[in-house]
């Protein structure tokens, strides 16, 4: 809003658009005043500038690898003293990240236009419904199992009556 209402300062003036927009003219005088005096800032926003320089000294020193707990944990053997959750608020508001072990998850994406296979079950999964005899219904379902060499995708079929794995 802040944004806009710069925009168009000169057009309409603040407080007409200021009695558009739900905001008092108040807000808009106080924010140029801490713009153009930063003294007059809040003491949060004092102390974030101050931390924001102590956070990237310290991940700088560390290799630029250290999530916002291992950092946090460094700022308090540095002496400085800091919460978590405000460790994790400024790195990503300075776009800071901790390395991440392991791959990312590459989810299957499904073809749209592809043709999906009937549903003999109507989606009453067993337990819903009643099957005669073993070999009537078979029910599948697959699955990536984590590794240590990486993921590997299981899948199962399981007969509804037995309700026991079959391949």
């Amino acid at each position: 809003m802040k944004r806009f209402i710069d925009t168009h300062r000169d057009a309409y003036g603040v407080e007409p658009i200021c009695k558009v927009l739900p905001i008092v003219p108040s807000t808009d005088y106080r924010h140029a005043a801490r713009v153009a005096d930063p003294e007059r800032r809040s003491a949060r926003a004092k102390r974030d500038e101050a931390l924001c320089g102590e956070i990237r000294r310290v991940w700088d020193d560390n290799f630029q690898v250290d999530g916002a707990r291992k950092l946090r944990r460094a700022l308090h053997r540095d002496g400085e003293q800091a919460a978590r959750c405000s460790v994790e608020r400024l790195m990503a508001r300075m776009g800071l990240r901790g390395v991440v072990r392991g791959k990312a998850v590459k989810a299957t994406i499904a073809e749209q236009d592809a043709d999906c296979p009937l549903d003999h079950v109507k989606r009453q999964f067993p337990g819903e419904f009643r099957v005669e005899r073993p070999n009537r219904l078979w029910v599948s379902d697959f699955t990536d199992v984590s590794t240590w060499q990486g993921f590997v995708d299981v899948a199962f079929v399981i007969d509804a009556y037995a309700r026991r794995i079959v391949g």
